[in-house]
């Protein structure tokens, strides 16, 4: 066809893209490696079927993995057939499509065609009504992690009757499958089912021989079966699609194996290395030029992805020139990768670089803190993407809100927070007495219940909870005097419950949220006072987010995927940290090398990778290693920048009292404040900035900075206590070790 008779569409294509538009019929798997333009060959092979008249819209099963994704394809397609609107479609995600096959089909599986889907909460609220009369104790398996199983086994494609008690191994398995099978049948009584169900139900319908008529109007209706992301289909999800495109064989699966991430939530990267075997005489095409990141950084991403064995061969290139090369920077400790990565940022912004067009990607949630601390005193906007900020989290505000109470009973907002959580049997009932009381004589809600427990008005047990708090926090306050505040937090933590209830939680982001409140206590020991700290905090949490605002995006790597940025940094690439530990036991290291890939690749112009020496995590100073990842880098492409050297490396000791194995705090070596590990490390810069300024560096007049209070000027020294008037937080007194001469 000569080009001037071309379909409009196809003209700009490379040779692989056209390649994947062009081939109709047949199994075709296009390996869209990152910033390939899988998205235009997606809608411009679908507006090429219908322009080529080779199936109607009605014909063609198009699979996409969000609502939003499925929209902006109908879009972009009827922009391309000249703004023609295109009609009956079945273009949506799985479960979209699925509920709409279910509708026609719902009597074979016991249902109405007009059945309710249930949500999440709903999921979990019938979960809790069943074992009840089972009497399956709720606080040691949660209904939630009761849901949790169900969901697998039907991401699984697993019915009640597909499974036997031999099967499921542990007890808590054993109870899952039992409420199970009570699940299912109380969903079909209520005529309702799951977002699993969707599913479920239809590879049922589709696999029955008696119901062979409905599997076989499928295959005479889709001509075309397209689905996008294939490397993230679980189980259930490849099995409808194998059924529906049985019938005609031209499916085409768009994806790229080395951007398998989702391994935690029943991702299957083998779907897509078995195309070949489920689809024999399969066609593969590799779109391989990148249109968004320069030469140095592909050859980055390349050199570390080739060292997985489960993927399909491809290398990434671009003909936009090398570009700068990769930076790796080696620092001393996670303050001091903080403090870099901020300069950085400040020196980019100088060149009038938008703030929107760079990114921190993280691997652990945790490891936002040191960022957000550092990107707020420097008074740098910054927007968390995909959750809330460190201090905003529901596990923070908790922690937070115990300190609160122990620094000052009066706060109502806080003790009402944390009064029954975790749960002590406080119902509404209760807080509405102490409610009524304590606006009747206008006074506090915590000096209410020192009123009430003294009287007849409260039911005996839940006075002697209330009293049983009120002793906590009464002890807690006195351990102000004599116990640090970052281990007082950890005991409070311990001793009120709240540790005990976040490690009976069986639920993914469980273990997250033990890392976040560990890095909470170790963040304290940065203050000199437990006021300090809470004021500081009440400063950022007055920080909020402007969506309006030019602002740095901080997110973590798994949220990242899809997304790119102009600037990208990557920290915190350390061994166990990087790839991590608890990853690479449940999904292997190949899941963790290609969630690099990811981070790699969302980068256009420019990537910094970091990591540290030392760093404290979870409340004590470790020595690490550089990732293995940054090892497997190609040389040719990276600049490496070393600020540690032999002296400069911190022991990870000083700090002996820890979270201990199973999550607690280890009470046995709680030490003064003066042997904090935090100290340690601020007294061997302060030792280093008197080696480098002389023996009267700490002088009225002279320029400092601090961690937390950012820059100021000393007014007076006293020892090694200094009186500092700083330019955004005023006047303060602070122990010479938390500074650093800036002159």
């Amino acid at each position: 066809m000569a080009v001037h008779d071309e379909p409009q569409y196809i003209q700009g294509l490379n040779p692989p893209q056209r390649e994947a538009v062009e081939t109709i019929d047949g199994p075709l798997l296009v390996l869209a490696g990152a910033g390939t333009g899988k998205t235009r060959v997606l809608t411009t092979r679908l507006a090429h079927i219908i322009n080529s008249n080779k199936a109607f819209p009605s014909q063609i099963l198009a699979v996409t993995f969000t609502n939003k994704a499925a929209q902006e394809m109908k879009f972009r397609v009827s922009d391309l057939l000249g703004g023609q609107t295109v009609e009956g479609w079945w273009l949506g995600t799985f479960h979209a499509l699925s509920a709409r096959m279910l509708r026609r089909h719902a009597d074979f599986v016991g249902l109405g065609s007009n059945f309710t889907v249930i949500d999440t909460d709903d999921q979990v609220r019938l979960v809790k009504q069943l074992m009840e009369p089972e009497n399956i104790d709720v606080k040691k398996w949660p209904p939630k992690v009761i849901a949790g199983y169900i969901s697998k086994w039907k991401d699984r494609a697993l019915r009640p009757e597909d499974l036997k008690m031999d099967d499921v191994g542990d007890v808590a398995n054993g109870k899952a499958l039992k409420i199970y099978r009570q699940y299912q049948d109380r969903l079909k009584l209520i005529n309702a089912c799951d977002f699993g169900d969707l599913l479920l139900h239809m590879i049922h319908i589709l696999k029955a021989q008696a119901n062979s008529h409905v599997l076989a109007d499928y295959h005479r209706q889709f001509k075309y079966v397209m689905v996008d992301e294939y490397q993230d289909t679980n189980v259930a999800q490849y099995l409808w699609l194998r059924l529906l495109a049985q019938g005609s064989g031209n499916i085409c699966c768009v994806g790229d194996d080395d951007q398998s991430i989702y391994g935690w939530r029943g991702a299957e990267v083998g779907n897509i290395l078995r195309f070949e075997h489920d689809f024999p005489g399969a066609k593969i095409v590799r779109l391989e030029q990148n249109y968004r990141s320069t030469g140095h950084i592909l050859s980055a991403a390349s050199g570390v992805i080739a060292n997985n064995q489960g993927r399909h061969d491809k290398t990434l290139w671009s003909d936009q020139g090398h570009g700068e090369k990769v930076v790796v920077k080696g620092l001393w400790d996670g303050q001091a990768e903080a403090r870099w990565v901020a300069e950085e940022i400040e020196s980019l912004q100088t060149k009038k670089v938008s703030l929107n067009t760079i990114a921190i990607l993280v691997r652990a949630g945790f490891q936002m803190r040191a960022f957000e601390e550092r990107l707020n005193q420097i008074g740098i906007p910054y927007k968390v993407f995909g959750g809330p900020r460190f201090y905003e989290r529901q596990e923070i505000r908790d922690a937070l809100a115990y300190l609160r109470v122990v620094a000052q009973p009066d706060d109502d907002l806080a003790l009402e927070r944390i009064m029954n959580t975790p749960k002590r049997g406080i119902g509404t009932t209760t807080l509405r007495l102490l409610h009524v009381h304590a606006r009747a004589q206008g006074i506090s809600l915590y000096r209410a219940i020192i009123d009430l427990v003294g009287t007849d008005e409260l039911k005996p047990k839940v006075k002697n909870i209330l009293v049983s708090l009120m002793k906590d926090f009464d002890r807690w306050r006195e351990q102000i005097a004599t116990t640090h505040h970052s281990d007082l937090a950890g005991i409070i933590l311990d001793e009120s419950g709240y540790t005990d209830m976040w490690q009976n939680t069986k639920t993914p982001d469980a273990p997250g949220r033990l890392e976040n409140l560990k890095e909470f206590t170790a963040a304290m020991a940065e203050f000199e006072t437990l006021e300090d700290f809470l004021e500081y905090v009440s400063l950022v949490l007055e920080n909020n987010n402007n969506e309006n605002v030019d602002s740095v995006n901080l997110m973590t790597l798994h949220a990242a995927k899809g997304l790119e940025f102009n600037i990208v940094f990557l920290p915190g690439w350390e061994q166990n940290l990087f790839p991590s530990q608890r990853s690479v036991d449940h999904q292997g290291i190949e899941e963790e090398r290609r969630l690099a890939y990811v981070g790699i690749t969302r980068a256009r112009e420019k990537l910094y990778i970091s990591y540290a020496a030392s760093r404290m995590m979870y409340g004590e100073w470790i020595n690490t290693i550089p990732s293995q990842f940054v090892n497997e880098l190609p040389a040719d492409h990276v600049e490496t920048e070393m600020d540690i050297s032999s002296n400069t490396h911190i022991s990870a000791v000083g700090r002996s009292s820890h979270w201990d194995s199973s999550g607690h705090w280890d009470k046995s070596g709680i030490r003064s404040r003066t042997q904090s590990s935090r100290s340690i490390a601020n007294n061997y810069k302060a030792d280093m900035a008197q080696k480098s300024e002389g023996s009267n560096a700490l002088a009225p007049g002279k320029k400092v900075f601090h961690d937390k209070f950012g820059n100021g000027v000393i007014v007076h020294v006293d020892g090694q206590k200094l009186d500092i008037n700083f330019s955004k937080s005023g006047h303060k007194r602070v122990m010479a070790s938390f500074i650093e001469l800036l002159d």
